[in-house]
């Protein structure tokens, strides 16, 4: 895509302002993008919460029993690890031990973590609304999590 900058936006807010804006990096992992794309075009992402927010660190949504347990019926994807550094505002898919094990469920770091460099696909980097991530409910999982309402891309 020349010149042009693929987002990602996650609606946070009940009616209320709250969108975090993400580029996606489809330089960095196309097939990340095209199943986190697919997902939410297909409305796979609406209101599903973040099941595990840990201050200083990160935190994790995409499961859509809000469990840390699921993902999409898509097939899981092959790794695409780079050297892109994990730090505040980076969008990183979870996944089980296997590195090729990722679906649809992703966190975003709050700080530094670069100790994840090379073993997590990076896909995004928040680019606007990085304190509404800031703001969401801690916990593993939140008494009240925090969810998306919409996602949408553009």
């Amino acid at each position: 895509m020349a010149d042009q900058t693929l987002t990602f936006t996650l609606d946070t807010g009940d009616g209320e302002d709250r969108n975090v804006v993400i580029k996606l990096r489809d330089d960095l992992a196309p097939n990340h993008v095209k199943q986190i794309t697919d997902l939410a075009k297909e409305g796979f992402y609406d209101g599903v919460v973040f099941h595990r927010v840990i201050p200083g660190f990160m935190a994790q949504g995409g499961d859509p029993t809000g469990t840390g347990t699921s993902g999409s019926s898509k097939p899981n994807l092959k790794q695409e690890f780079s050297k892109e550094p994990h730090v505040r505002g980076v969008c990183s898919m979870a996944r089980t031990a296997n590195p090729d094990s990722a679906n649809s469920q992703f966190f975003i770091c709050f700080d530094d973590a670069r100790f994840l460099d090379g073993q997590y696909t990076v896909w995004g980097e928040v680019i606007e609304g990085m304190e509404h991530v800031d703001a969401l409910p801690k916990g593993e999982p939140p008494r009240a999590p925090g969810k998306i309402v919409k996602a949408t891309v553009a």
